[in-house]
């Protein structure tokens, strides 16, 4: 649509999420079971006291594009969360991107996974090599790229910002997390003065706050989808996990059975008390002592 005086808003004049791509064959980062299970673990073990399920958006792996100046360039975060915006798009379509122009707010929580050679991408400075790093090399972690080098002092290409770049500086994303499947490690980053800054973690129990949610991220070890090992999920207040659906769907049957079984033992102890009693007490107090030994 062409734009006119005065200029119209960018939701009207930019593409949307029907006229943006959303995959990407060379897309850094391989996939794997980890990437497809933990994110719905983070979703499922979401609740947010202040926003209802229909004001709020969580997306795994879904083209988030951000610039308004370069609408084909988009970021693909593991998981986000993005507060007070519908359920749906326009209240009515899944969506199949996040456009922020169309959107009109930025993700509040971002959570990435590291993958081999996505470290210096998702953590910008702050990258290290880890275990599952080894055959990594200098020129992937340092970033660089054939793409942004210069020949004869000219660009041969505009290369899109790091992850780490666009959470920080593009998006302004309050909170995020970076989580390695591979050493369990947990590192938390708040945006503080524009910058993000890493927050202090207690290694033997790795727990991130955020208060904004009454929510904090912390390393659970347990069983999901029949794997155990160690996962990011959601804590309360009071430290305690929250529940996925399926667990508090058990645990209220577990509740409900031993609340059927604690009267089952009541009743059973007012019988044998009953029976205890003498024939002419059972009259008195209208009980038939044939029913009561049937």
């Amino acid at each position: 649509m062409p734009q006119i005086k005065p200029p119209l808003p960018p939701k009207l004049t930019l593409p949307t999420m029907y006229n943006l791509p959303s995959e990407d064959a060379e897309e850094p980062g391989l996939p794997d079971e980890f990437h497809d299970l933990q994110p719905q673990l983070l979703s499922r073990t979401m609740r947010l006291t202040n926003y209802s399920y229909e004001r709020i958006f969580t997306g795994s792996d879904l083209n988030l594009y951000y610039d308004v100046r370069h609408t084909q360039w988009y970021k693909r975060p593991d998981w986000f969360l993005v507060l007070d915006v519908p359920r749906l798009y326009e209240e009515k379509d899944l969506r199949s991107s996040y456009v922020v122009w169309q959107e009109g707010v930025n993700p509040f929580v971002v959570v990435e996974l590291l993958s081999p050679g996505t470290q210096k991408e998702d953590l910008g400075d702050y990258a290290e090599l880890e275990p599952m790093f080894e055959e990594t090399t200098a020129e992937e972690l340092s970033g660089i790229s054939a793409e942004s080098e210069s020949s004869n002092g000219q660009t041969l290409k505009e290369v899109p910002p790091r992850k780490w770049d666009v959470y920080e500086r593009i998006l302004r994303v309050p909170y995020y997390a970076v989580f390695s499947r591979y050493s369990n490690r947990l590192r938390g980053f708040k945006l503080e003065g524009g910058h993000y800054q890493e927050q202090t973690l207690d290694p033997e129990n790795p727990r991130f706050w955020i208060p904004e949610l009454n929510l904090g991220l912390g390393v659970w070890v347990g069983e999901f989808e029949g794997i155990t090992r160690q996962w990011l999920r959601w804590y309360d207040s009071e430290g305690n996990w929250i529940l996925t659906d399926t667990e508090q769907a058990v645990k209220e049957t577990e509740q409900e059975r031993q609340m059927k079984e604690q009267e089952r033992q009541k009743r059973l102890k007012l019988t044998e008390k009953l029976r205890a009693l003498t024939p002419e007490q059972l009259e008195a107090l209208g009980i038939n002592q044939e029913e009561l030994e049937s």
